[in-house]
């Protein structure tokens, strides 16, 4: 079995990166980004690149970090409203973007990862999401033809890894990340843990170790929370 496991994230990036790549970068708000791997596309310098992401962060954090940098063209996105970068360098007509609605921009890349070139889906229909695909009628409802979603490298957030790539995620870390990991035609994974072989059941694995291709233990674990909201103690 070949080695899939790096000392930096540095390392684990190495010779993968490219001016005009496809990435795709795991999470939703701020939970599960690859926060360790990101900063090391900003300091390798790549410009031009496209990037399919739930969303794009939020100021300072996560992918933020290469929209600032001025390396990100184009996002394939659901939400950006988070993020006021993200929001300016699109209505600048800086950044290009390619909005889906949440569902079918998950179904995109899990058909991505599974091979299938295209599906039909009600979302969207009689909107803009729709103009200038093909749509067709099934059972008397109108369909909007969707294409899959593949990426030149996957960045992926885990909470364990064994030596094989074999995953585990944490409650709702996971969202975006499986999928994406099938997705790519590289799988860079950054793990806060990376376990002996034989510790998971088998029954307990998320993500195979057959998509994945690199490990690295994650060196920025922050767990931020996006929106912090209290309410006064209650008093007897």
């Amino acid at each position: 079995m070949a080695q899939k496991i790096y000392d930096s994230p540095a390392a684990a990036l190495d010779g993968l990166l490219f001016d005009g790549m496809t990435i795709m970068s795991g999470g939703f708000g701020l939970s599960g980004n690859p926060e360790s791997l990101i900063p090391e596309i900003r300091a390798a310098g790549v410009r031009d690149l496209t990037v399919i992401s739930n969303n794009a962060g939020a100021d300072g954090f996560g992918l933020w970090m290469l929209l600032e940098s001025r390396q990100v063209a184009k996002m394939i996105s659901s939400y950006v409203g988070e993020n006021k970068l993200f929001e300016q360098q699109y209505l600048s007509g800086e950044l290009e973007l390619e909005l889906n609605p949440q569902g079918t921009l998950a179904e995109r890349i899990r058909a991505g990862g599974a091979g299938i070139p295209a599906f039909f889906t009600k979302t969207g229909y009689g909107t803009v999401v729709a103009e200038g695909k093909p749509v067709e009628e099934f059972d008397g409802e109108m369909y909007v033809r969707e294409t899959w979603l593949k990426s030149d490298l996957s960045i992926v957030k885990a909470w364990r890894a064994d030596p094989a790539g074999n995953l585990m995620f944490r409650r709702t870390a996971r969202n975006f990340n499986p999928n994406m990991a099938a997705a790519g035609k590289v799988t860079v994974v950054e793990v806060e843990e990376i376990v002996p072989e034989g510790t998971f059941d088998p029954d307990c694995i998320h993500t195979p170790g057959i998509y994945v291709d690199r490990i690295v233990q994650s060196t920025i674990n922050e767990k931020r929370i996006e929106k912090l909201t209290t309410r006064a103690r209650e008093t007897t």
